[in-house]
């Protein structure tokens, strides 16, 4: 792969040790925090789904590499953070 002369100074500049992290260690000790809090299983639930929903669900697990069980878990998770939001839909 060709580089241009401005990503080859880039990377020389990297390779020299011209650049410094800005990442604090107290930020680091919280970036730590929220991923062990975030991975972190405590408790289980039962939830029914129609069979039409959970085929859904599950095919769009496979199409994203993951196990479905995981993705819902995601999909709350980025709900209840305001990662994502309920729309409205006309009818």
């Amino acid at each position: 792969m060709k580089l241009s002369i401005e990503e080859q100074k880039l990377i020389e500049s990297v390779e020299q040790g011209e650049w410094q992290s800005i990442l604090t260690p107290s930020r680091n000790n919280q970036i730590k925090k929220c991923a062990a809090s975030t991975l972190k299983k405590t408790q289980r639930i039962n939830l029914r789904l129609s069979s039409n929903d959970l085929e859904h669900v599950k095919m769009t697990a496979v199409n994203e590499g993951m196990p479905y069980q995981t993705l819902i878990s995601s999909i709350i998770h980025k709900f209840v953070t305001g990662q994502i939001r309920e729309t409205k839909r006309g009818i």
